[in-house]
């Protein structure tokens, strides 16, 4: 249930779009009734315990799907929730998804260079990485738009 977040990684058409949207989701339920401060505790816990979980259940998972599976999608979600730390509404909720998404699909900075090492470790990485740089430009995002307004 780890590994596979919940099951949505047996989403048939992209398993890991389904386990970030999920992820995204799961935020907006906190988001609605966490004060922000609470939230941001609440997310890096998250991130802090589905890293260390979904790479034990992908270590466990990778011996029978192999390596990097695509019903594992707990790194779509541990990916996602980084940049969900600076997100404070619904549309920089999305935007994080989509950002996430694109770095994680793509793969670019170095990114396919992890995606590529073997171990569960190196699958929970690359999708950190992706969240890191989505945040990174959600920030600057978020920063011009408040310089415009």
């Amino acid at each position: 249930m780890i590994g596979t977040g919940l099951g949505s990684g047996f989403f048939p058409w992209g398993p890991g779009t389904a386990g970030a949207i999920l992820a995204t989701a799961i935020w907006y339920v906190l988001w609605m009734y966490l004060s922000p401060f609470t939230l941001v505790v609440v997310t890096a816990a998250l991130i802090l315990i589905f890293t260390l979980l979904g790479t034990w259940a992908t270590s466990k998972l990778t011996p029978y799907w192999g390596d990097d599976p695509h019903r594992v999608v707990v790194d779509e979600m541990v990916g996602v929730w980084i940049p969900l730390l600076l997100a404070t509404s619904g549309l920089t909720a999305l935007l994080s998804l989509l950002l996430f998404r694109f770095f994680d699909i793509l793969k670019p900075l170095g990114i396919r260079a992890i995606d590529r090492k073997k171990g569960a470790f190196w699958v929970m990485f690359d999708d950190i990485i992706a969240g890191i740089y989505s945040a990174i430009v959600l920030f600057v995002i978020v920063q011009a738009y408040s310089l415009l307004k």
